[in-house]
């Protein structure tokens, strides 16, 4: 039977050096030493990589309509963004590309097609590597859409965050564990305070822990970026993790897969009944 133990997601801030304006490759490096089959990478950062090769080739940014420049910064680094974790994944390991959008998982023929796709992967020696599918999305249809399905009564998901196409792929595969690297070491009380960082959210049942996320989410304020749904939104697709039953551990980029699994670097973990460390 195939299994997919864990499902990785990396956010566009965390692939990058922003002072620089360059990407970090210690950050692909890392992540894709780390990366084994049984798991799926849910990665961010086309668009961002994209708007730097573009500011480097042209020595400007776009200046056109803001949706429209994502699809084409989306569609310019969506390859610089793949071959870069193919430089640095094992080379006896496969990694597949799988271009995803909302359509895909509010529609169960998809959804069960995506499933097997990236079930089968985990017996194949490949490591799925998803993304959200930006340059062909066009939001005002996407918002339309999803009107519809929900005029119907259907519950739906968006995924054009990528916290919540990770917690939708999780749930989808019945991933044991999801983590979800970012800039910082996790959630804070006060972001500009490292000292509170919160290292533990957990409960002996689930309201407890649904409880202690609304107090935490009262906490979080702003994003590491314009469009960024910031701390809160972190949270709130945590949560719909916990409450499918996948355990969450939010923290840097900068540390070891296994090192995040295992609590021994800073991070806050999410569930119920986990531990500070595993």
């Amino acid at each position: 039977m195939n299994e997919i133990n864990l499902v990785v997601k990396i956010g566009s801030m965390a692939l990058i050096q922003k002072a620089e304006n360059e990407i970090d490759y210690n950050i692909f490096q890392r992540l894709g030493g780390d990366l084994r089959p049984g798991m799926i990478l849910v990665t961010s950062g086309a668009a961002e990589i994209g708007r730097l090769d573009y500011m480097h080739r042209a020595g400007h940014e776009l200046g056109g309509i803001t949706e429209e420049d994502k699809a084409d910064y989306a569609a310019q680094g969506q390859t610089i963004l793949m071959n870069t974790y193919r430089q640095f994944v094992r080379p006896e390991y496969g990694i597949r590309q799988v271009l995803v959008e909302h359509n895909h998982f509010n529609d169960p023929l998809r959804r069960e097609h995506i499933r097997r796709l990236l079930t089968r992967a985990a017996g194949q020696g490949v490591i799925p590597i998803i993304n959200y599918n930006d340059p062909v999305s066009d939001e005002e249809v996407r918002k339309m859409e999803l009107a519809s399905r929900r005029a119907e009564g259907a519950e739906v998901v968006e995924c054009v965050d990528n916290d919540e196409t990770a917690e939708v792929v999780a749930s989808l595969v019945g991933a044991k564990n999801l983590i979800l690297l970012t800039s910082t070491e996790g959630i804070y009380l006060d972001r500009d305070d490292p000292s509170t960082l919160v290292k533990l959210v957990s409960g002996s049942t689930l309201a407890e822990v649904r409880t202690k996320v609304s107090e935490l989410m009262g906490h979080c304020s702003g994003a590491s970026r314009k469009g960024a749904n910031g701390a809160r939104a972190k949270l709130a697709f945590a949560l719909r993790a916990v409450e499918h039953g996948t355990n969450v551990i939010i923290g840097h980029a900068r540390y070891h897969i296994a090192d995040l699994l295992a609590g021994r670097v800073p991070c806050t973990r999410l569930g119920v009944n986990v531990e500070e460390n595993a």
